[in-house]
């Protein structure tokens, strides 16, 4: 696996931590939580949109955040956060690797979310102050779920420091809040369902559950009954996930036929695919991953080089689809070891990282 270093704190968030190391040391002690990259092996987009989806945790990259007391509210920047530069390509090239927009947003949005949840429950949160800080290495932008991660170990840690109690079903829409609600980014549920369940999740988005009860229903799937999978990423196509998710959120609320029916087709695929792992033929479910992907691409524009990435593993004859809204894919095959090496090779000749998802559950 072609890992990705994790990224150095920038000077000046070392600093204040050091201000702030003997007062965190006398009152309290630190909180540390950690939230894993996912992948969506089925049924997305419709998890927005009252779909069913199938989706497994990628423990190979995380994001973590640290909390601790301190005097005044503090949330200390990553390196993506920084805002001054060795000069005009060094901007550019920031722009390009990481967006306009580091975790800062989401972790206020964060706490500021928790604050209006626990004010409406007369949950009290009284005058404790804290410095958070958080590192990530999942691939930015590039459908790996970076955001929510840092939305959901900002949550975790929020709940540890006040002490905090919220049910683990209704966890992840308050963290889907934090950006739908917060944010204006479009999204839905499943990756803040499978970065708080872990494993592999088959997840049911009936609409009368979510609107009656706020969660859907969530089934854990035996990572053992999968097929061989491995994920691919290119960093050069990354873009944020608003730009697909509005429009077609946009497209859903008018009552686009052809949305809706899609909608409709994704959801049955993720049930036919969690149908054919329980009947212990895993191994069957690449044609439906397939289909998933061309079903996407006649909804929404696919980019000349996403679809080569999809080109690429099918001409070695694996089946894949995008992991998320796309810089990423999920694929799977035949399990044959000649077929894995030509798979690597396919998308090493094309710069892309390819490696096997580590998607065993918590306390494996």
């Amino acid at each position: 696996m072609d890992a990705v270093p994790a990224t150095p704190r920038s000077t000046a968030a070392a600093k204040i931590t050091s201000a702030d190391a003997a007062i965190r040391s006398r009152n309290s002690p630190m909180i540390h939580t950690q939230t894993f990259a996912r992948v969506g092996l089925i049924g997305n987009p419709s998890d927005g949109y009252y779909g069913k989806t199938i989706s497994a945790i990628v423990r190979n990259f995380s994001a973590k955040v640290t909390l601790f007391e301190s005097p005044r509210l503090t949330i200390l920047p990553h390196r993506c956060d920084r805002s001054e530069f060795t000069g005009l390509e060094d901007l550019v090239q920031d722009v390009r690797e990481n967006g306009y927009y580091g975790g800062i947003r989401l972790i206020k949005a964060s706490i500021k979310r928790f604050y209006d949840y626990c004010t409406e429950r007369d949950q009290p949160l009284g005058n404790r102050t804290f410095s958070i800080e958080y590192t990530s290495d999942i691939p930015v932008r590039v459908g790996l779920a970076g955001s929510s991660a840092i939305v959901t170990a900002t949550l975790k840690a929020m709940m540890q420091f006040f002490g905090i109690y919220i049910p683990r079903e209704t966890l992840p829409d308050l963290a889907l809040s934090v950006e739908l609600d917060e944010l204006g980014i479009g999204a839905g549920l499943q990756d803040r369902v499978i970065q708080i369940y872990e494993g592999v999740q088959f997840m049911d988005f009936n609409r009368d559950l979510i609107t009656g009860r706020g969660y859907g229903d969530y089934e854990e799937l035996d990572p053992g009954l999968l097929p061989p999978l491995f994920v691919v990423y290119q960093q050069q196509l990354a873009e944020g996930t608003e730009v697909p998710h509005n429009d077609l959120r946009a497209r859903f609320n008018r009552g686009e036929p052809v949305v809706l029916e899609a909608m409709q087709r994704f959801a049955a695929l993720a049930q036919e695919a969690r149908d054919l792992i329980l009947a212990g033929r895993g191994m069957e479910i690449g044609p439906l991953m397939d289909e998933n992907f061309n079903l996407r691409s006649r909804l929404l524009p696919i980019s000349p080089g996403n679809r080569a990435m999809i080109e690429t593993g099918r001409s070695v004859g694996a089946f894949v689809k995008f992991a998320g809204s796309g810089g990423t894919l999920i694929g799977t095959y035949d399990g044959d070891p000649e077929r894995w090496r030509r798979i690597q090779d396919a998308y090493a000749r094309v710069g892309a990282t390819v490696f096997v998802p580590q998607i065993e559950p918590m306390g494996s």
